[in-house]
């Protein structure tokens, strides 16, 4: 019998889940087996999975589950370097030369476990079938434009914490852009036809903030792209991989520029492929914008678990795209997993070679 068992996220800020209990209620009637950790955060409480049926373990037992059992969680597991002997379903951010991804990977080697990385969960068409990506843009838009107004008024960004639902957020942007006393920014929204991008543009039309929109027409000339600078705010909603052009250069901070505010939603700056080039480290709920240049301003949110933002709309959105897949796991060699396996393996090889 296919054992799952879901963890409770140990990343600090982390209040999602990827199966809500009416989706566990699916996979038993299905025949799999379902264990369900204890969590002090899940935005979901441990009763609903009770009712629904799940074995329930103590938060944080996963690694004393049986070997057979396939972890899943969403974010990263602790860097304690201890080996990894269970198959995990979760985001490894491991395939792209990312120093934590290689240890990481040495991990799984070492324990003769695997990682179905939930970034390439993938159909036959080679689109992802569950992402998080709408509410990414969504609340990447929301916290960058947070950092506009705060700018504006001469400060930084505030931090920021979980919002109860989307219209409580876009409350607090237009509040927040009204109080800056100045007209609404203009913004460029690159893939904006993607999930990502269809989030931050819907959070910018709410809040009265005027986008244009790029996708892949736009940008295939390959750069430069100097419309970027000609804007105030720019939101990055295209994932880094070898081929993707370079948005915003180094040179940015000093050349002449309207853009004031730069939303790397995609958030990658670890990888060589970052269209993004004026910072190097990902920013936080404390400190959500970094102050990449003084005059004029410019600052850059990368946050890079932003849907937590909007847990629960983030959570059951995600579920539901990835219920069906979840109740393919008894064939685990084929389908979007077999897929998932098979980049593991070609990626364990380049990365750790």
């Amino acid at each position: 019998m296919t054992h799952l068992w879901v963890r409770a996220e140990q990343r600090q800020n982390e209040d999602r889940v990827g199966v809500t209990p009416e989706g566990v209620k699916a996979l038993i009637a299905a025949g799999l087996r379902v264990t369900v950790e204890e969590s002090r955060a899940r935005v979901i409480g441990i009763e609903g999975y009770r009712a629904a049926g799940a074995e329930i373990a103590p938060e944080n037992s996963w690694p004393e589950a049986p070997g057979d059992a396939i972890i899943f969680g969403l974010k990263e597991l602790p860097e304690d370097g201890t080996p990894l002997r269970h198959r995990h379903i979760m985001f490894g951010h491991a395939f792209k030369g990312q120093p934590a991804g290689q240890v990481l990977l040495k991990r799984f080697v070492a324990g003769g476990g695997a990682l179905y990385d939930l970034e390439y969960l993938v159909g036959e068409d080679g689109r992802r079938v569950a992402a998080f990506g709408y509410w990414a843009g969504y609340a990447g838009a929301a916290v960058t434009l947070l950092a506009y107004a705060a700018q504006v008024q001469g400060g930084t960004c505030a931090p920021v914490s979980v919002w109860p639902g989307a219209a409580a957020m876009e409350a607090a942007v237009t509040d927040a852009l009204d109080a800056a006393g100045a007209a609404r920014p203009k913004a460029l929204v690159i893939g904006a036809l993607g999930r990502v991008g269809t989030g931050a543009s819907d959070l910018c039309r709410k809040v009265g903030v005027e986008i244009t929109g790029w996708d892949m027409a736009e940008t295939a000339h390959g750069g430069p792209f100097p419309e970027v600078l000609e804007h105030e705010v720019f939101f990055n909603c295209i994932l880094a991989h070898p081929g993707t052009p370079v948005f915003v250069p180094a040179s940015a901070t000093t050349d002449p520029r309207r853009l004031r505010a730069i939303g790397d939603i995609a958030c990658d700056p670890d990888s060589d492929f970052s269209p993004v080039k004026v910072y190097d480290r990902v920013t936080d709920w404390q400190a959500p914008a970094l102050r990449v240049h003084e005059e004029p301003p410019l600052d850059v949110m990368a946050i890079d678990n932003l849907p937590s933002l909007l847990p629960r709309e983030s959570s059951e959105d995600f579920a539901a795209q990835l219920l069906p897949h979840l109740l393919t796991l008894p064939a685990l060699n084929a389908g979007v997993w077999g897929r998932a396996a098979a980049t593991y393996d070609r990626y364990l090889k380049e990365e750790l070679a």
